[in-house]
């Protein structure tokens, strides 16, 4: 884990690090929730001095407008990205003073915790699953409506690449991945033709694989749901990036790392995600004392409370300018105070 480096007015590249490159972030990413999740925060930011821990920082959007609106906060701006990390600091630059920015993984919380001398977290915040930056660039290999590398890492620099686990999964595996993570009912029959495919010659672009799942789908069952491929290609970046196992560790950590009071706000984008968030939140909101105990026993109380009745969605005009914002799901709790 690494914080960001500082760096000069002049880019790397020897472009103008400038107020019009900082727009241009701006407007590639939209944050989606963005007035509620602030109001959210609120009760918990306004008062006093408080520490948020933002564990998918992605351009900053939500980051920027916490430390906008609470004065005394600080982030501790957290994404396996190095390349949306340095957007992030371009953007986060006026708040400088009260920024911390670290590459690592979001499940690694208490040691981001203790590498930063800290003890515990007012507030935390998950925008989950890929980013606008992913999307927007092709070399990335996110996206299946343009032929690109199959890559798909969060973190280019570590880790398999999507065309890694088409080349070298056997059949049983990739339909796993297909349907557990694609949630793909033809994922066998898929992951068959992928082997057979590979054998001929392996996969590299994502154009040959968004052919072949097309051709690999009954005609009748093309006609809703989107495109196949889009299925197969979220079941590929999540396999790739371990989306779902950082998910189950990071929940209950940010939880743990809570101060009473503090508030966690979990945005998620399919049901996968959301189904983790949910049984989570319910989980840790429920009292351990036997039913037939008259009262509560010490330490077995609910440690959260769920401030969303069931998930929350964008409404029509948010979703009418940010179309990605059409497939999001909040839910927040409270951090319950421990009883002296």
């Amino acid at each position: 884990m690494s914080e960001v480096p500082g760096r000069d007015s002049e880019a790397e590249d020897g472009t103008r690090d400038s107020a019009e490159s900082d727009s241009h972030v701006e407007r590639r990413h939209l944050p989606v929730l963005l007035d509620r999740t602030v109001r959210l925060f609120e009760p918990v930011l306004s008062a006093r001095p408080g520490v948020v821990l933002d564990a998918t920082l992605g351009m900053g959007g939500h980051a920027e407008a916490l430390l906008r609106s609470f004065p005394e906060t600080t982030v501790v701006g957290v994404d396996r990205d190095p390349e949306a990390l340095e957007l992030a600091r371009r953007r986060l630059e006026p708040y400088s003073r009260r920024v911390r920015l670290v590459h690592d993984v979001a499940d690694r919380i208490p040691e981001i915790l203790a590498e930063q001398g800290l003890s515990s977290l007012d507030g935390i915040l998950f925008d989950l699953g890929v980013s606008s930056l992913q999307l927007d660039e092709t070399e990335r290999g996110f996206s299946y409506s343009r032929d690109a590398p199959l890559d798909m890492r969060m973190d280019g620099t570590a880790g398999l690449t999507a065309a890694d686990v088409l080349n070298t999964y056997s059949k049983d595996e990739l339909t796993r991945v297909l349907r557990e993570y694609g949630e793909e009912k033809f994922a066998s029959r898929i992951a068959g033709r992928i082997v057979r495919e590979r054998d001929r010659e392996p996969f590299v672009t994502s154009a040959r694989l968004v052919q072949l799942v097309y051709d690999s789908v009954p005609a009748a069952s093309r006609r809703s749901g989107g495109h196949p491929a889009k299925r197969a290609f979220q079941a590929l970046r999540i396999e790739v990036n371990g989306e779902l196992e950082v998910l189950r560790r990071a929940l209950p950590a940010g939880i743990d790392s809570l101060a009473g009071g503090g508030r966690i706000v979990v945005m998620s984008y399919h049901s996968l995600e959301d189904r983790i968030v949910k049984r989570t939140f319910a989980e840790r909101a429920k009292s351990r004392t036997p039913l037939d105990l008259p009262v509560e026993l010490p330490g077995h109380g609910p440690e959260l409370r769920v401030l969303t009745r069931g998930a929350e969605f964008a409404g029509e005009q948010e979703v009418a300018a940010n179309p990605r914002a059409s497939s999001v799901r909040l839910r927040a709790a409270e951090r319950i105070q421990e009883e002296a």
